[in-house]
């Protein structure tokens, strides 16, 4: 991958891959509303501003439950990512089983497009976004 980091903040990482144009969002650490919030939103921002239609989001390195984050990120964010332009989203599940679980809590209220798939490696995952 050619990554040009975008925005380096202690939650996340967000760069952009210019041989696949998608975003890369590595978030890392504990997570709350926050944070999530805060990631997310600057996440939509810089798919605006690369003008991409895929994002590969690694939750690898997340270590804690975020659930309180799930119905916004559903109901709000992954709309407005739709409306912005979001078509596929690979997410990439953490190894923690909480963070897992606020994961799949929040594709419970994603009631719209993009296609999302989670994956439990980032190769799988990464291949996945290529072919789409």
């Amino acid at each position: 991958m050619s990554l040009q980091t975008l925005l380096e903040e202690p939650h996340i990482t967000i760069s952009y891959d210019h041989l696949n144009e998608w975003l890369v969002a590595d978030w890392h650490g504990d997570q709350d509303l926050a944070s999530v919030q805060s990631g997310a939103l600057a996440m939509l921002r810089l798919m605006v501003q690369q003008h991409c239609h895929k994002v590969l989001n690694d939750n690898t390195h997340v270590t804690s439950m975020w659930s309180e984050a799930a119905e916004w990120g559903g109901t709000e964010w992954f709309p407005t990512m739709t409306a912005a332009g979001l078509q596929y989203f690979a997410w990439v599940y953490s190894p923690n089983l909480y963070s897992r679980l606020s994961t799949d809590l929040t594709l419970q209220f994603t009631v719209e497009n993009p296609v999302v798939a989670t994956f439990d490696e980032l190769e799988t995952a990464k291949s996945w976004l290529t072919q789409m």
